[in-house]
């Protein structure tokens, strides 16, 4: 009997499964960004209470993250796929039938950010035990083209459904599909195998990596908000303030300075653990892979690069040129059928030049491709004038991202793929959180400083208005807007100083996306180049006409 005799035949139906359940938890964050307002309007409460809704939700997935792969690893990725998935529909049901700020952030942030944790590792892990060779470009080409997709069609989404139905609506579509996930996984999925000495739990590694995981991204997403250095606001937990804008320093480089100790700690006694054999939470050695190593380096980069793309557009469009969410979202879509295109064609090329090329052909089509927005856009941006930047991004993260997966899970352990898939989404989770932190803060603080030259500038505002508008602008930056009532030859020249220092801004922020994903093309270089099967191995007994059934069935 062959290799290809064993194979599960219906392998290609369960990553169906585990393909489209990765959508749910990247769409839902993306979409409730666009109903914001609506939220506001409905709970009667105010931005910063509800911030923590999006917010929580980050943190809590990137500090569970590598404990949830590890318990894939532990007690079996399909069981963590279905635990991960009826958690994860618990919580949407709680957010869904909400009618308070504390019961949403319950729901979405604690308990869909604990499902996800389990369940996005899992569907790595699946993946990477379960195929081989082309196969296993095909499967992470197509988890890259839902997840790629999904961010990028998350806003239009959201937007069609805040404006057509609810925004509840956006929450009980994962409801529904939570148990068509579980029955899919328990009809398609290869049961899990027992392993011959289960690990033990590594408590103490887990508490320092989630105390450390969660202190870091707390300190890189809340920068632009609580200040990178200097207080720009108190800090309040339950309307209690727990770090007053009063003190030298923001909470943010000090929250960033504790995640630093803890991990710093965490490295040490997991390092301990490992060369006494006692069951370490995550192995370090693995990291003497090359490339887990630079590839983890690299996918923080990109994921820096892609995370700064999609906030610097949405602002230049709603707040430079005040485009509803649902038409921001149609500006979108170009980037987002390309990535789901470009994931395909990546695997495709996989097979000619090798999964690493692919890699760094993306990363290099992608820096281009921002480079090209960046010169494109102006106060008034067509949808035209984005279309090439936006083709050459969307193709470069459909090589890039999908194929980075697929290198960096190329050589671990079998027995320790959840580990290594939880580590992948953390460190992007992490360069998301960086990348909108820097690349935020240099759109904001250019585009404040723009803004207040054009309005000292103006010979159309009058001298009392323009102390307390530049006032406003520096408190507000680009989410200013001039105040209801005042003459319209006023309103007209400050409108127009918005758009063009929103312009200023955004320009210079791709600009530096663009050299950080540069960054991470220079970096793939040092990741082994893993070149194209011999003609002979399309896949290990499976026939090219299958392959092709494979694509176009997923």
């Amino acid at each position: 009997m062959t290799d290809t005799d064993r194979r599960d035949p219906r392998r290609w139906f369960a990553a169906a499964v585990v393909i489209v359940s990765v959508a749910i938890p990247v769409l839902d964050n993306t979409v409730l960004n666009v109903a914001i307002p609506t939220i506001l309007r409905e709970f009667h409460t105010d931005l910063p209470s509800l911030q923590w809704v999006i917010t929580g939700y980050s943190l809590t997935f990137a500090t569970l993250l590598i404990i949830g792969g590890r318990l894939g690893d532990m007690y079996g990725h399909r069981r963590m796929f279905m635990v991960g998935a009826v958690i994860f529909g618990a919580g949407s049901l709680l957010a869904s039938v909400s009618h308070s700020v504390p019961a949403l952030v319950l729901g979405e942030a604690i308990i869909e950010g604990i499902g996800a944790s389990l369940l996005i590792p899992a569907t790595l892990s699946i993946l990477s035990t379960t195929f081989e060779g082309p196969e296993r470009a095909i499967a992470f080409a197509a988890w890259g083209t839902v997840a790629g997709a999904s961010v990028a069609f998350g806003p239009l989404v959201g937007g069609f459904l805040t404006t057509t139905y609810s925004w509840r609506w956006a929450l009980r579509i994962n409801v529904i599909a939570a148990p068509l996930f579980v029955i899919g996984a328990l009809v398609l999925m290869h049961p899990d195998e027992r392993p011959a000495r289960r690990p033990g739990i590594d408590a103490p590694g887990a508490a320092m990596i989630a105390a450390g995981s969660f202190a870091f991204v707390f300190g890189l997403s809340e920068a632009a908000s609580y200040g990178m250095l200097r207080p720009l606001q108190d800090f309040s937990v339950n309307g209690r303030v727990v770090w007053p804008a009063s003190r030298p320093i923001s909470i943010a480089p000090v929250a960033i300075a504790v995640a630093a100790v803890i991990l710093v700690g965490f490295y040490a006694f997991e390092r301990s653990k490992e060369r006494r054999d006692r069951d370490p939470l995550f192995e370090f050695s693995q990291l003497e892979h090359l490339s887990f190593r630079y590839g983890l380096q690299t996918t923080m980069v990109l994921a820096m690069g892609q995370f700064g793309f999609l906030l610097v557009i949405p602002v230049l469009l709603q707040d430079g040129q005040h485009f509803t969410a649902l038409r921001t979202g149609v500006y979108m879509v170009p980037m987002g059928a390309l990535i789901a295109l470009g994931a395909p064609i990546g695997a495709r090329f996989t097979r000619i030049i090798g999964t690493t090329r692919v890699v760094r052909t993306g990363l290099v089509f992608e820096a281009v491709g921002l480079v090209v927005v960046a010169l494109m856009i102006s106060p008034h941006t067509t949808l035209l004038a984005l279309v090439p930047g936006s083709v050459l991004f969307g193709i470069g993260v459909g090589f890039a991202s999908s194929q980075l997966t697929n290198v960096i899970l190329s050589e671990v352990d079998r027995d320790k793929a959840g580990v290594a898939s939880g580590t992948n989404t953390t460190v992007r989770q992490v360069g998301a959180a960086l990348g909108i932190a820097v690349i935020g803060s240099l759109l904001n603080a250019q585009a404040i400083r723009h803004a207040v030259r054009a309005v000292r500038a103006s010979a159309r505002i009058s001298a009392s208005v323009k102390a307390a508008t530049i006032a406003s602008i520096r408190a507000k930056g680009v989410n200013y807007a001039p105040a209801a009532g005042a003459p319209r030859g006023e309103v007209h020249a400050l409108t127009q100083a918005l758009q063009t220092s929103v312009v200023s801004g955004a320009r210079p922020a791709l600009l530096f996306a663009a050299g950080v994903v540069a960054l991470g093309a220079l970096l793939s270089l040092l990741i082994p180049t893993y070149g194209p099967p011999p003609p002979a191995a399309t896949a290990p007994g499976v026939e090219p006409g299958e392959i092709a059934v494979a694509v176009e069935m997923l």
